[in-house]
C-alpha cells in the first residue's frame, strides 16, 4: 500500500466543494486522514481565497491511476479539464508524495510543498515526522523554518 499525500483546495463555493471532495476520495479510497483547513489568500493571481487542506490515504492504485482518478473528481466538481493554473476554481486536487517516491517529471514530491504556507503547515501537522524526500527534514521542521511573513493563512473551521 502506497502512503499518498494530496492536497486539496477550492475557492468557488469553498466548504461545500471541500465537503464533496472529500467525500468522493473516501468513495473511491475508503479512509482518509485530513489536517486542519485553513484559508488563504490567492497565490500567483489576485482573488478571492482560498479554503486548503491536506489528505493522507493509503491505495494500491498506481500513480498513474491516481491522478487519473484524481482529474476525474475535478471534473465532476466543475472544474475544467484544461482550467488555468492560476485561476479561481471549484476544486484542487493536487498529488504531493507518493510514499517517497521522487519524480521531476510529475513534481513529485510536490514543489509547492516548500514554497506554500498552506500546503506545507497542513502537512506538517499530519504527518510531523516524515521525512521529505529530497530536503532531507522533516515536514515538522520544514515549517517551523518557514518564514511567516510571506504567506498568511488561517485555521477555518468548515461551516
Amino acid at each position: 500500500m502506497a502512503q499518498v499525500f494530496l492536497g486539496v483546495g477550492s475557492s468557488i463555493n469553498k466548504a461545500e466543494n471541500i465537503r464533496s471532495g472529500i467525500a468522493s476520495l473516501r468513495d473511491e479510497f475508503g479512509e482518509l486522514a485530513l489536517s486542519p483547513v485553513y484559508e488563504s489568500e490567492a497565490v500567483g493571481f489576485s482573488g478571492v481565497n482560498f479554503y486548503n487542506l491536506v489528505v493522507e490515504l493509503h491505495t494500491r492504485v498506481d500513480i498513474d491511476e491516481l491522478i487519473r482518478i484524481l482529474k476525474s473528481i475535478e471534473v465532476k466538481h466543475g472544474r475544467p479539464e484544461n482550467a488555468a493554473k492560476f485561476a479561481p476554481r471549484t476544486l484542487d486536487l493536487d498529488l504531493l508524495l507518493y510514499d517517497q517516491q521522487i519524480d521531476p517529471q510529475i513534481d513529485l514530491p510536490r514543489a509547492e510543498i516548500l514554497k506554500n504556507a498552506f500546503v506545507l503547515k497542513p502537512l506538517s501537522e499530519l504527518a510531523p515526522t516524515l521525512i521529505h524526500p529530497v530536503s532531507g527534514l522533516t515536514y515538522q521542521t520544514l515549517w517551523q523554518n518557514y518564514p511567516r511573513e510571506k504567506q498568511k493563512l488561517w485555521e477555518i473551521e468548515l461551516s
